[in-house]
């Protein structure tokens, strides 16, 4: 049976796809990009004190965490930080939480900053100045932020289905279990992301791989919790 993709149903696909989520990781072609992935993130990062959103089953966490002051590492799904937990953290710096960032929920304090990997794209595009502000929120002025993410790559992409009346592109994935969901995930380029963060980012920095992007940008406006 085929769900929509609203944030319900987003939180119950990666719920439900928890236990195969790394699959992705897989992928022959995009191992080159991967690996300078491991190696660029946790420098861009390091001696910071950071929020990951949307950790998932913590696969950067572990990355990032080998280069980090500290990391609160939070999610939404219980399922997902049961897989997340018992990675291997040596530095003894890694804490889970499972919080949604869209809540008025309060931390119990700002950090200097913070990663979104592979959330970007499941953010509609009429809901970006809410979510940025509400990550921003958690954040010092002045913070770092990255995020990181997917480009479309015909032949490595699973195809997007659907475009809706917003500009939103669709992709219908199915699981193991033979259920399948919509899923919003928008592949922007430098301009849009640009546009999006807006006065909100100052110092932005675009990355383009083969398969990926990510971008860095320090919060240009602080807001207090």
């Amino acid at each position: 049976m085929q769900q929509r993709s609203d944030e319900h149903d987003l939180k119950d696909y990666y719920a439900r796809r928890a236990a195969e989520y790394e699959r992705i990781y897989d992928k022959a072609e995009r191992q080159a990009d991967l690996a300078r992935l491991r190696e660029s993130l946790p420098s861009i990062l390091q001696g910071r004190d950071v929020l990951e959103i949307a950790c998932g089953t913590g696969y950067w966490t572990q990355f990032v965490a080998t280069r980090a002051a500290s990391v609160l590492a939070t999610d939404v799904n219980e399922e997902v930080l049961e897989l997340a937990r018992p990675k291997d953290f040596p530095r003894d710096n890694v804490r889970f939480a499972r919080v949604d960032i869209y809540s008025e929920e309060q931390l119990s304090r700002q950090f200097d900053a913070g990663l979104g990997a592979f959330w970007w794209s499941h953010v509609p595009r009429q809901g970006q100045e809410r979510f940025i502000e509400c990550f921003h929120r958690r954040l010092q002025p002045d913070a770092l932020v990255l995020f990181l993410d997917n480009r479309y790559v015909q032949g490595s992409s699973t195809p997007l289905t659907r475009t809706d009346e917003h500009g939103n592109t669709y992709q219908t994935r199915t699981l193991d279990d033979g259920s399948s969901y919509e899923v919003l995930k928008n592949m922007p380029d430098e301009s849009e992301l640009s546009a999006a963060l807006g006065d909100n980012a100052r110092a932005l920095e675009y990355v383009e791989l083969e398969y990926f992007w990510y971008v860095t940008y320090r919060v240009a406006r602080g807001v207090q919790v």
